[in-house]
């Protein structure tokens, strides 16, 4: 799976990585069946798909579903769920929000995130 260039639109990556993956638009329309001008506004920057659209166009552009998600200012269905559940969850990320922790800061920080469930996934497991 491929990252996403920070900068550019969510239209302007999944443009690139359909181009890239030698696509055409209607091509990639027609395997995620949804209409051609429905997918031309998507590249345009004139909608935003919802979640489900969003990981399936990053699975046909085998892209990174939570980068395109993030480019669509989404943080996705499971992570609202969480957030509601875990109020220090919602805390956390309004505390980030506010800081505006540059790219490396958020790097670092996820690296954090990703040993400690590495960690409890290891304890639960043995």
């Amino acid at each position: 799976m491929t990252g996403t260039p920070s900068g550019t639109t969510l239209g302007q990556q999944i443009r690139d990585a359909r181009v890239a993956a030698g696509l055409s638009l209607r091509a990639l329309a027609r395997q995620l069946e949804v209409a051609p001008s429905y997918m031309n506004d998507i590249e345009n920057d004139r909608r935003v798909p919802s979640e489900t659209v969003l990981r399936r166009i990053a699975s046909e552009l085998d892209l990174d579903a939570d980068l395109l998600l993030a480019a669509a200012g989404r943080v996705g269905e499971g992570a609202r769920d969480y957030i509601r559940e875990q109020p220090a969850a919602g805390v956390l990320f309004r505390r980030l929000s506010d800081a505006r922790l540059n790219e490396q800061g958020l790097k670092k920080l996820l690296e954090e995130a990703e040993k400690m469930i590495t960690e409890r996934d290891e304890d639960a497991g043995g």
